[in-house]
């Protein structure tokens, strides 16, 4: 089975494939007729630009239906389609060519297709060694489609590319069987019927927009609304307004969208809107937050959003897309457990909700049914449920490995992936609590930055989902101590040295460490990777820098 036998390639062709939603212009409705049409005339452009079966294509434009028909005409000639996100006003220009360039000569691109005002700048970049192709010019081809390929089972038929700030080394390479077989077993998951319809604003170059909401529910055959995550993020009731138009049933948002929706969208926003219609909100991309699903109810509850709709995923690109799902139209388990034996003995033990040291963390599901995970320990042992150590993985969707990039195993000698993220299991289902690399070790204790920055979001003055902590080395004290970076509109010196003040109080009651730097920095100052996320290491370096900067200038 390959992707080219998706049901957006089967049927009549009269059935809607795609709703193309852009804000000011009517609604694109787009069947699988008009689908195949414009898949098939980019393929014809990529033929006659002279794309062969396995050449890598870099698609750097924005999320437009010219980017979506060219992916897919690369799937239909053989080619290998990557995706690059787009160059915003919140990445330097400079930073983003390096990383394009960085990625040309690492993965051997073939060819670059891209906008017509962005193609002149990389055709005189001297670092950028491959042809640029102005994505408007592929359709106007007029030789006739080519046949559509037909790859092996274990040809490589995209690349995910991991976030970062590196210059997207990572790609992950994906076959054709990986890639069906995880669309094939998640949608079982979470019982994919005729009737759903798929509502996403997610960039289709980071793993969840790409595999749940848009090849998902291209391949099963059921309507995808999409939009633009620009226009989304400036106005979060676009979503919910998509859905009541078109009786949406599933949607995956990363943690902060919750909050994001809940803060953002206005009273006034919400008339005519109704949610009924939602079988299943999936939390995704980030650690979840048990508050942030009460927020969204508390919020949208009236509009019919219940605990039963919100589910959760734990996903990665290296395994296609989903490790774990819950259980649809069941309420989600929280394990509250004791927050000090977590970050001194790694142990996940049960407490009442009121316990003085409680933490609460929300279950990921069970594994999907061909994948199975383990936690082990710093010695690759396995280790018993409620014991935090890392997740390794095991499943027919991983892929075939890290693209021209021999240097990088995937793989341990028993074949199990090391995610590098850290949790534990209770009676199947898992925990996820952060990233490895993330953990500060402040006094012995293991403190994983998530929490805190939970904390941090809740303060006055602060722009949720724009915060960052992380761990700053103390060689006097041989510890690490704990840095908060904050974004906020607060100019004043005195507004910004009390929003510190209430940094360091909210951590000091809700936690059991100590804020040693809280700085309020402003809007737009913290560095995102190319999925959107904040950049952990970046932004530590960034600040680190700027400290030195100071020292030396006094």
């Amino acid at each position: 089975m390959t992707l080219l036998d998706a049901h957006v390639f089967q049927g009549t062709g009269h059935e809607t494939a795609l709703v193309f939603i852009q804000n000011g212009r009517p609604d694109q409705l787009i069947n699988r007729q008009t689908f195949q049409a414009e898949v098939r005339r980019h393929a014809a452009g990529l033929a006659a630009h002279g794309i062969s079966p396995k050449e890598l294509i870099l698609i750097a434009d924005t999320q437009s239906l010219a980017s979506i028909y060219t992916f897919w005409g690369a799937i239909w000639i053989g080619a290998i389609p990557t995706l690059f996100p787009t160059q915003t006003e919140k990445i330097d220009p400079l930073v983003y060519q390096q990383r394009m360039a960085k990625l040309v000569r690492i993965s051997a691109v073939s060819c670059i297709v891209t906008t017509p005002d962005f193609a002149p700048t990389l055709n005189a970049d001297p670092e950028i060694d491959c042809r640029v192709i102005q994505i408007d010019q592929l359709p106007q081809v007029a030789k006739p489609p080519p046949s559509p390929h037909n790859p092996s089972a274990n040809e490589i038929a995209f690349l995910q590319h991991s976030s970062g700030t590196t210059g997207l080394q990572k790609g992950v390479a994906l076959s054709h069987t990986a890639v069906c077989q995880q669309l094939e077993e998640y949608a079982t998951s979470i019982n994919i019927a005729p009737q759903d319809v798929v509502v996403s604003w997610l960039p289709i170059y980071h793993d969840m927009g790409l595999i749940a909401g848009f090849l998902l529910p291209l391949y099963q055959g059921i309507p995808l609304v999409l939009m633009s995550p620009f226009e989304w993020v400036r106005s979060p009731a676009l979503l919910f307004r998509a859905i009541t138009q078109y009786q949406g049933t599933l949607c995956w948002l990363p943690n902060f969208a919750y909050n994001h929706c809940a803060r953002r969208i206005r009273r006034r926003d919400l008339e005519k809107i109704n949610l009924e219609s939602m079988r299943l909100f999936i939390n995704c991309s980030e650690p979840v937050r048990h508050d942030s699903h009460d927020l969204f109810v508390e919020k949208f509850g009236r509009l019919g959003v219940t605990h039963a709709q919100l589910g959760v995923s734990y996903a990665m690109a290296e395994n296609t897309f989903a490790v774990t799902q819950t259980t649809p139209n069941q309420p989600i388990r929280r394990d509250t457990i004791n927050g000090r034996l977590l970050a001194e003995k790694q142990i996940a033990e049960p407490v009442m909700p009121d316990h003085e040291h409680a933490v609460t963390h929300m279950s990921c599901g069970q594994p999907l049914q061909q994948t199975a995970v383990r936690v082990i320990d710093s010695q690759n042992r396995p280790l018993p449920e409620r014991h935090i150590g890392q997740l390794t993985i095991q499943s027919p969707y991983m892929l075939n490995g890290y693209y021209r990039r021999s240097d990088l195993q995937p793989f341990d000698n028993a074949g199990w992936y090391q995610t590098g993220d850290m949790g534990y299991l209770v009676d199947g289902e898992i925990f996820v609590i952060g990233r490895q690399k993330d953990i500060i070790i402040n006094a012995g204790k293991n403190i994983y930055p998530q929490d805190i920055e939970a904390i941090l979001n809740t303060v006055d003055g602060v722009h949720p989902g724009r915060v960052v902590v992380f761990g700053v080395p103390d060689e006097k004290e041989g510890t690490e101590l704990l840095a908060a970076l904050v974004e906020s509109d607060a100019v004043d010196l005195d507004k910004q040295s009390e929003i510190g003040r209430r940094l360091r109080q909210a951590v000091a009651q809700q936690s059991m460490v100590t804020l040693n730097f809280a700085q309020v920095v402003p809007p737009k100052w913290l560095i995102k990777t190319s999925s959107g996320k904040i950049g952990r290491a970046a932004n530590r370096e960034k600040w680190l820098q700027s400290r030195a900067k100071k020292e030396n200038s006094c």
